[in-house]
């Protein structure tokens, strides 16, 4: 399979990219996509992306949110800040993110979710079914900070 790749300000960065997340629940169950991009391609994640210029971070988290997965949502508390950095084979950096991840709860009724192109797919997991997921670093460790992941 070819690697999907971004835009190149996301590959070797200059500065640090600041990115958002949501860790969304409802009904028991925790909304996650799995990623379309490096890093965390082909892996499961929480929903997200990156703060546009003059973007504020809550307003950045939910625009991603609806864009990923088309769910509108209402944002809680500040769940983490974690540093994402990986490095190349050489030893470079080769992605630097600091994620900014909030607690969130879907604002409509309507659970239908409608992945973008950046998302291979979604979908609502019960806590028990994570396990057989493979998850991004970061998502795994949020959701073991939030007690979500068994």
């Amino acid at each position: 399979m070819e690697e999907k790749e971004r835009p190149s300000r996301r590959t070797y960065p200059k500065s640090p990219l600041v990115g958002v997340g949501a860790v969304i629940q409802r009904d028991g169950k925790v909304l996650l996509i799995r990623r379309a991009y490096a890093p965390g391609k082909g892996l499961w994640s929480i929903p997200g992306g990156l703060v546009e210029l003059g973007e504020g971070i809550r307003d950045a988290a939910k625009r991603e949110v609806e864009e990923e997965t088309g769910i509108t949502v209402e944002l809680g508390e500040l769940v983490d800040v974690i540093d994402n950095i990986v490095r190349d084979e050489a030893g470079k950096v080769k992605f630097h993110y600091v994620l900014v991840d909030f607690l969130a709860q879907p604002t409509s009724s309507n659970f239908e979710i409608h992945p973008s192109s950046e998302v291979l797919e979604a979908n609502w997991f019960a806590p028990e079914q994570l396990k057989e997921l493979s998850l991004t670093r970061t998502a795994q460790g949020l959701l073991k900070k939030l007690d979500i992941l068994p």
